[in-house]
């Protein structure tokens, strides 16, 4: 049996393109209501337009996720349109440059990735977790990575290994409260981070991103890799 979604509130980062957007949109159809984040609120409003008369309210906010001011004023803005959301995707990040000579990476790509991929998606949950645990239900999933011996992007990959190690110590402690945290891959897909070589079309990331969130049982700290359950051939 899946969670029911309907009139959810579900905050996702990083929605105006990409991963984000088929986020939103697979959200919409299990009758989510939408917080969309990006850095300009123009950038997602095509989605919202487009969601307006499919989902519930939808609502576009803005963010420079390296600004950690900024990133708790976008969640007090949440929280006034919301008593909280009850779905967050921690999906934004920045993928640092490819670096041929990777021992000489410089150390702002490494920080750069960190504030971004890492510190903001904590203090991100930290500061919406309490108000799940207190309403007894809620679904945290961090986007991550599948990125394997590349150390050409080891300051995106480290970045992405941290939040991992963030879930896994953490999510044991949530057993019983009725809100999971677990981990999903969303796959080498064309996007603006995975680049036209990619294997597969950001479509397929759907429905398997969803599973975190419809999970209804007290799976925590799980990997959950979303082309496993796509819908027949992968590759486009």
């Amino acid at each position: 049996m899946s969670a029911d979604l309907r009139e959810k509130w579900a905050f996702v980062t990083g929605a105006s393109r990409g991963i984000g957007r088929q986020l939103a949109l697979g959200l919409a159809d299990q009758g989510c209501r939408l917080i969309l984040h990006s850095r300009e609120k123009q950038h997602t409003a095509t989605l919202e337009k487009e969601l307006s008369g499919h989902a519930g309210r939808v609502v576009s906010l803005a963010a420079e996720l390296s600004d950690q001011g900024a990133v708790d004023r976008l969640v007090d803005e949440v929280l006034t349109i919301c008593e909280g959301p009850d779905i967050l995707y921690n999906n934004a990040a920045i993928m640092t440059p490819f670096r041929k000579d990777w021992l000489a990476t410089p150390a702002h790509d490494y920080r750069h990735s960190f504030e971004v991929n890492v510190i903001t998606a904590i203090h991100i949950t930290a500061r919406v977790l309490p108000g799940m645990r207190s309403r007894g239900w809620g679904r945290i999933i961090q986007v991550t990575s599948g990125i394997t011996n590349q150390p050409e992007l080891m300051a995106y990959a480290a970045s992405k290994a941290a939040l991992d190690k963030f879930v896994r110590d953490t999510a044991p402690s949530l057993r019983g409260s009725g809100v999971l945290m677990n981990l999903l891959d969303p796959g080498w897909l064309r996007t603006d981070l995975g680049g036209p070589r990619a294997s597969n079309a950001v479509e397929s990331v759907l429905p398997g991103a969803l599973v975190p969130a419809l999970l209804d049982d007290d799976t925590q700290g799980k990997l959950f890799h979303a082309l496993d359950y796509a819908r027949g051939p992968v590759q486009e």
